[in-house]
């Protein structure tokens, strides 16, 4: 079973994007919170990633961080073993 993946994005944002796009060609659904347009998600991004940037990624519980941090993880070839739990 694959872990429910969490993207905290805003509009304009090419690393939202590039993120979006990594999920997208793995075939891995993902939530998205926009947190220009649901500003009071921004506090609780905050508060769970402890960083102010997007986007945040949490795959399950774990917290990825950004899209570098994805992209490490899967250059890695880690990504699939988080996306198992």
């Amino acid at each position: 079973m694959t872990q429910k993946v969490t993207i905290y994005t805003k509009e304009i944002c090419p690393y939202c994007v590039r993120a979006k796009q990594l999920f997208d060609l793995k075939n891995v659904s993902y939530e998205e919170i926009r947190i220009d347009l649901q500003p009071n998600q921004r506090e609780i991004m905050e508060e769970l990633s402890h960083r102010r940037t997007v986007p945040q990624i949490f795959i399950g519980s774990r917290h990825v961080g950004g899209y570098d941090d994805l992209r490490e993880l899967y250059d890695k070839g880690e990504l699939d073993d988080w996306l198992k739990g």
